[in-house]
């Protein structure tokens, strides 16, 4: 085990769009099914103020979903919508702020991956796996993606992470294999672009200009790793040009493992060629720090300290280790627990 393991870059300040980071360490979002009814309670208010208190610069809080009945089956998946909703975000936020932390939420619509109950339909962009969303529900969900844009300034958020990978119905409209329309919404990669645009949009024109927007995009779904958005980093840039174009402030890029190179010929990750080809700031993300030995790390630091990518974002191992930021940042690597499957089963 190395001994040290904090860069001083890891542990620098950032601005992210206007808003002023301690460090370089995000909160990845993760479902934990603890909302019922959509609505978070104390408890969820205490499990990310714990990661807050132990260093975590940004907490990106799971998915939220959008007030449409088609953003989701799930009933304890929180919301973010007006009413009892908004008012448990509203504690989970002042709890966050009290430790001197910063937290962003995450809009969330399924997609396809909706379960079709209580005689609602998945929406899709072109009917793969569900219902084809006409131009008037586009109109629908960009309407209800503002309206959830409102509840979250109005929570207390310091940002919104809009949620546009792994499968879901952004990431939809971006990959081939789902969009097969053949309207401004389809076709070449920066018209599949458009409706993520579109939501960008619509969530930025509800917030204040100081309240950075993320997005979060991928290569990979949940159901098929090898999955791509684009072949080239040609491609990528068609995309994440409009996406940037449209008020994107950072982007989140997802990866199953952050040291992998996004595309042959370059050691750039998807962090990396976010960032190059958009010139925003980004964050990678994708098995960091699973084990207490860190594999991995003089990458992690490396690509920090070059500047090829700006923040770390951390899941699973925070799921059991809550002060895991603080015990890096002060080398006590010998108190974490290496990342075990039951550490998702519990909530503290």
């Amino acid at each position: 085990m190395p001994t040290t393991t904090t860069s001083p870059t890891l542990i620098a300040p950032f601005t992210l769009g206007g808003l002023d980071l301690l460090n370089r360490f995000v909160m990845a979002p993760m479902t934990r099914f603890r909302s019922p009814g959509g609505v978070p309670t104390a408890e969820v208010a205490d499990y990310y103020r714990r990661r807050a208190e132990n260093g975590v610069g940004l907490i990106v809080t799971e998915g939220t979903l959008v007030g449409h009945p088609s953003a989701s089956h799930e009933t304890t998946v929180p919301r973010m919508t007006a009413g009892p909703a908004e008012a448990g975000w509203c504690g989970v936020t002042a709890a966050v702020h009290a430790v001197g932390g910063r937290i962003a939420t995450q809009l969330w619509h399924l997609g396809s991956e909706r379960r079709p109950v209580d005689g609602v339909e998945a929406w899709t962009p072109s009917g793969v796996g569900g219902h084809a969303m006409s131009i008037a529900d586009i109109d629908t969900i960009l309407a209800a993606y503002a309206e959830s844009a409102r509840v979250a300034a109005r929570a207390g958020f310091d940002a919104v992470e809009i949620h546009g990978a792994h499968g879901y119905l952004l990431d939809e409209f971006l990959w081939p294999a789902t969009n097969h329309r053949t309207d401004s919404f389809g076709g070449s990669p920066a018209r599949r672009a458009a409706f993520p645009a579109e939501v960008i949009r619509a969530v930025r024109a509800e917030l204040p200009p100081t309240m950075p927007v993320i997005v979060r995009f991928s290569q990979f779904k949940e159901r098929d790793y090898q999955a791509r958005i684009a072949q080239s980093p040609a491609e990528l840039a068609e995309i994440l040009t409009v996406l940037a174009d449209a008020g994107a402030d950072a982007f989140h890029a997802s990866q199953r493992r952050f040291w992998e190179p996004a595309f042959p010929g370059s050691p750039l990750n998807l962090a990396g060629w976010a960032k190059k080809l958009t010139g925003r700031p980004s964050i990678t993300v994708g098995s960091v720090g699973l084990t207490s030995t860190f594999l991995h790390m003089s990458r992690l630091t490396e690509g920090l300290t070059t500047g090829e990518y700006d923040l770390v974002a951390v899941g699973r191992i925070l799921l059991g280790n809550p002060a895991w930021a603080r015990l890096v940042t002060e080398n006590r690597l010998t108190e974490i627990r290496g990342y075990d499957k039951s550490h998702e089963d519990v909530y503290f």
